[in-house]
């Protein structure tokens, strides 16, 4: 015992001086760590002074090697403002990726044992209560199709009748920018990444962790950042970083103020005029001022004019000066912009697509049909001018030679190509040749967020409004327009009639070439919303009649008129441009047998006095087989859900 006791007691003696002799040790070996890290940052920082003392690195080299993957703010080389804007997108995108990894977790939780889901964009269609499935502003077939879909305004039309999407080109660029439009455009629904042809459209879509596949011009601008610098704007970098800061922060006011005192200042500078002119574009927009956009428009302009402007810069400047010329409607001014761009810049086949679209866009289609060979000479693959070129030669009722030029344009799943006049128009081709998979176009279009549905493919859409092919009066809400119309009906034929007999050339010829064969002629009384006085002078009881009835009289996106078609006509199926429409047809003359007109996959005859009230934006054809014409009272009415905010404020059809 006791001895046990004694080493007891010499270990608490000893314990104290072997705790000292550790702590020491390990002091010693933080020492020695530290030091050693002193003296490699040393090192470090002589290595530094030698490597600039000495110039041993060729600093422009690396530079231009490193400027185009890390100018983050497009000024042409990397510097302070760069690095602020690659630590501020780090540090997003670091929160995103934790975001991303929490919801991956939550969605596995949720979601175990469902591995595939199908397209989100695809949209059970009830034909008695459909949700549109297109935006809320609208796209119509006759105006251009770009990457740019922010844009694209209405003009009046002359003729909309029973009208499919026209063959013209006309752009929504041309709104005023004071000009709300309530309606957004297909482009603006998610679709997915790539193209839905026929041939994918039945496939479902598999959620991975993949990252998204960047798509080539994502890649090109990430290799080649624009140098927007020349040697002097270099110099006084810091000042135009200054004024473009303010832009970038919202600070529009600050900014131009900021760039007219460096345009004052250096008046030889692009940057800086390339500045007050951007400043002046996001004001103007900030404004909804036309004024203030023609300001920016004439300061792209002197931009271009200074001398030592950078390419790049040229580029930027007049592409954006074109597209401003072409919003105001000064077509012809972008066009003369474009053309001067091809001639800077003749190896861009991207600018050589824009100047044909600008020559659609004056209904030149001839110069168009030009620039667009001589791109497919020189890039036989390129899928923006395929399928613009087989939109042309459609407009040429060439609609054999079309179908290859569309369809191979659709497929390259290019920018600019997923337009829906594309798929509507290579639909109809197909149809009129007689090939069924022209549905299988209609699909892909559906399923792109173009069309409603298969059926209902027009292209001017306000989403919600209920959507069927045929009505009853009661479910209009019009049935007192109908009781007049079916109370009046001789009144209405016998006018019709005596203008038909006076061979007064009021009935004019369908120019829309709706027509497999026939003759059919309309006779207009109001045209979007705008009454016809010269024609109204001939049936003066029946414009009476109309006059009490603001949903048909004041209806901008329909016509009131009289339609008479000659015995051995076919009408193709089509559509109308809009879902913001009912049409109603009141028969006055109908020949006992042979008349029939279908609406989706039901068919109906007329009755004389009686209407029938259908959805034109639904595919419909007529066929007129009978010993004698046919002559009815076509009235549109707007579609009983619209609001009145919304029947003042849509534009024309």
């Amino acid at each position: 015992m006791k001895r046990k006791k004694t080493v007891r007691n010499q270990a608490r003696k000893d314990s104290p001086g072997g705790n000292t002799a550790i702590k020491s040790e390990k002091k010693t070996q933080d020492n020695s760590f530290f030091s050693w890290l002193l003296v490699l940052a040393l090192l470090g920082a002589w290595l530094s002074v030698g490597v600039l003392w000495f110039d041993l690195v060729d600093y422009n080299r690396v530079v231009g090697a490193l400027g185009g993957v890390y100018d983050a703010d497009g000024d042409g080389d990397f510097d302070v403002e760069d690095a602020k804007v690659l630590l501020e997108n780090a540090t997003v995108a670091s929160k995103g990726k934790t975001l991303r990894k929490n919801i991956t977790t939550e969605g596995d939780s949720i979601q175990a044992g469902h591995s595939k889901l199908t397209c989100l964009t695809e949209k059970p269609v009830m034909v008695a209560s459909l949700k549109n499935p297109l935006g809320e502003k609208e796209l119509h077939a006759e105006y251009l199709p770009g990457e740019n879909k922010e844009s694209t305004s209405h003009s009046s039309r002359g003729s909309t009748s029973d009208a499919e999407p026209s063959l013209e080109f006309t752009t929504e660029e041309s709104r005023p920018a004071n000009e709300i439009s309530p309606e957004l455009p297909p482009a603006a629904q998610p679709v997915p990444t790539s193209v839905s042809t026929p041939e994918s459209i039945t496939e479902t879509t598999e959620f991975t962790d993949e990252p998204s596949v960047e798509s080539k011009e994502e890649k090109e601008a990430k290799e080649k950042k624009p140098k927007l610098l020349n040697k002097f704007d270099k110099t006084i970098k810091s000042e135009i970083n200054a004024a473009e800061k303010l832009r970038k922060k919202g600070k529009i006011e600050e900014s131009l103020h900021a760039f007219e005192a460096l345009v004052q200042k250096f008046p030889q500078s692009p940057r800086c005029r390339y500045g007050k002119a951007q400043a002046e574009d996001d004001l103007a927009e900030k404004m909804r001022s036309n004024e203030m956009l023609l300001k920016a428009v004439n300061s792209y302009r002197e931009v271009a004019e200074l001398p030592d402007v950078p390419p790049d810069l040229i580029k930027a400047t007049l592409k954006r000066r074109a597209d401003r010329q072409q919003f105001l409607g000064r077509t012809k001014g972008s066009l003369a912009t474009l053309e001067k761009l091809v001639q800077i810049f003749p190896e861009d086949i991207r600018l050589k697509n824009d100047l044909g679209v600008a020559h659609l866009l004056l209904g030149d289609n001839k110069g168009a049909k030009q620039i667009y060979e001589e791109v497919l000479a020189r890039a036989p693959h390129d899928g923006f001018a395929k399928v613009h070129y087989g939109f042309i030669l459609k407009s040429e009722n060439k609609i054999a030679e079309s179908i290859p030029y569309l369809r191979e344009g659709l497929e390259s799943g290019e920018p600019g190509t997923d337009d829906g006049r594309f798929y509507f128009h290579l639909g109809d081709a197909l149809q009129r040749t007689g090939d069924k998979r022209a549905y299988d176009w209609y699909e892909a279009g559906h399923r792109r967020g173009h069309f409603a549905s298969v059926w209902q493919r027009s292209l001017y859409n306000v989403p919600g409004l209920r959507a069927q092919p045929w009505w009853m009066a009661e479910e209009t809400g019009y049935i007192a327009l109908v009781k007049m119309l079916e109370r009046n009906w001789l009144t209405i034929r016998n006018e019709a009639l005596s203008v038909l007999d006076s061979n007064s050339g009021q009935f004019l010829p369908e120019d829309e070439n709706l027509r497999e064969t026939g003759k059919w002629g309309q006779f207009t009384l109001w045209q979007q919303g705008q009454k016809v006085d010269s024609s109204c002078r001939y049936v003066p009881k029946t414009c009476g009649l109309l006059e009490r009835y603001p949903e048909t009289t004041g209806c901008k996106r329909g016509q009131i008129k009289f339609s008479v078609m000659q015995a051995g006509t076919h009408v193709w199926p089509h559509t109308g441009p809009t879902n913001c429409r009912l049409r109603m047809h009141l028969g006055l003359v109908i020949p006992s047998k042979g008349c029939r007109i279908r609406c989706t996959n039901q068919t109906r005859e007329w009755e004389e006095g009686k209407v029938l009230i259908f959805d034109d934006s639904f595919e419909h054809e007529v066929w007129q087989e009978a010993e004698s014409y046919r002559l009815i009272f076509i009235v549109d009415v707007w579609h009983p859900e619209l609001t009145q905010l919304q029947r003042q404020t849509l534009s024309p059809i």
